[in-house]
């Protein structure tokens, strides 16, 4: 059985306690760097919304780039980390 640590995360305006992989701890916080930037660059663009809203423009903006093709070798990366701190929320919160 792989030892997993806990680790802190932000994401736009809350914090998670997640579980992760020695190995995976710089992926996983590099792929937070990336959401909380673009979430930032939408809270300018967009102002008057609410985390939830800039969250849901960040995730359809991914899945947009995923979709076209534009994806580059890190955002495969980012893909990977995104489904295992997916993963790591679900079990945190039980569900």
């Amino acid at each position: 059985m792989q030892t997993l640590i806990v680790i802190n995360i932000g994401i736009g305006d809350r914090t998670y306690r997640i579980k992760v992989a020695p190995e995976d701890e710089e992926q996983v916080r590099k792929t937070i760097k990336i959401i909380n930037d673009k979430i930032i660059e939408f809270k300018t663009e967009f102002a008057g919304k609410d985390m939830q809203d800039y969250i849901s423009m960040v995730l359809l903006w991914y899945a947009t780039q995923l979709q076209s093709g534009k994806s580059t070798f890190w955002e495969k990366d980012v893909t990977n980390t995104l489904t295992k701190i997916e993963e790591q929320l679900n079990k945190t919160l039980g569900l």
